[in-house]
């Protein structure tokens, strides 16, 4: 058992965090991915369909603003479109997982960086490489990392966009699940930053292991488990 408290999350949900509708569906989707013997292309594949609902609902977030059309029959059509550019920011490795969904449905749209790895001695996260679009600062980020536990790397990844000129409030920060301790963590910290998960777990365990998880979802993923 934890030896903490798990912390209550129920200031943030709907206003902060945006939850997956907790359909039979979705939930059919992550019995076979948390399955531990579930065959590798059965876990990219649906996966990758959870994660183009989340890619979809993160889209959805974003500013809009009217436009009219001219349908094929002659008649006006009162629409909407994008009122600002985007950008997806992986965090490298398990958020590379992420970024084929975002390009099905944003084709052009700009792809940056970020490498965060926790350091051996400190046992902090330590920013090694970034490499983001110039005009990063004028765009909405959503940040793609399947997994949000502790939060440090959530957090030092928001801060490395922050250092870039990205408002607070443009981060769309995507993951696949997370728990009441990393939202805590980043929320706390970034109040109007957005995340956006399909589940949310219990708890962290004792070695800070998601509880009942899904295993080291990059591994799974790239096929680098053992």
């Amino acid at each position: 058992m934890s030896n903490t408290t798990t912390p209550s999350i129920e200031e943030y949900l709907g206003r902060n965090v945006h939850l997956l509708p907790q359909t039979n569906q979705l939930r059919a989707l992550h019995t076979i991915i948390r399955d531990r013997t579930a065959r590798r292309e059965d876990f990219v594949f649906y996966s990758s369909r959870i994660i183009r609902q989340l890619i979809e609902t993160g889209l959805n977030l974003l500013p809009f603003e009217r436009c009219e059309v001219e349908t094929p029959v002659g008649r006006k059509y009162d629409g909407l479109r994008f009122t600002e550019q985007i950008c997806g920011v992986p965090v490298v490795r398990a958020g590379e997982s992420m970024e084929a969904e975002l390009r099905a449905v944003c084709r052009s749209v700009r792809i940056g960086k970020i490498l965060i790895q926790r350091d051996k001695v400190t046992k902090l996260p330590r920013l090694y490489y970034a490499s983001l679009p110039s005009d990063i600062a004028r765009r909405h980020v959503l940040l793609l990392d399947p997994m949000l536990a502790t939060g440090g790397s959530a957090l030092a990844a928001i801060q490395v966009l922050l250092d870039k000129g990205v408002p607070e409030e443009k981060i769309i920060f995507i993951n696949l699940i997370t728990v009441p301790e990393g939202i805590t963590a980043v929320c706390k910290r970034h109040p109007k930053v957005k995340i956006v998960t399909s589940a949310i777990e219990e708890r962290l365990n004792e070695n800070a292991y998601m509880m009942p998880g899904i295993g080291d979802f990059g591994d799974r993923f790239f096929g680098t488990d053992t």
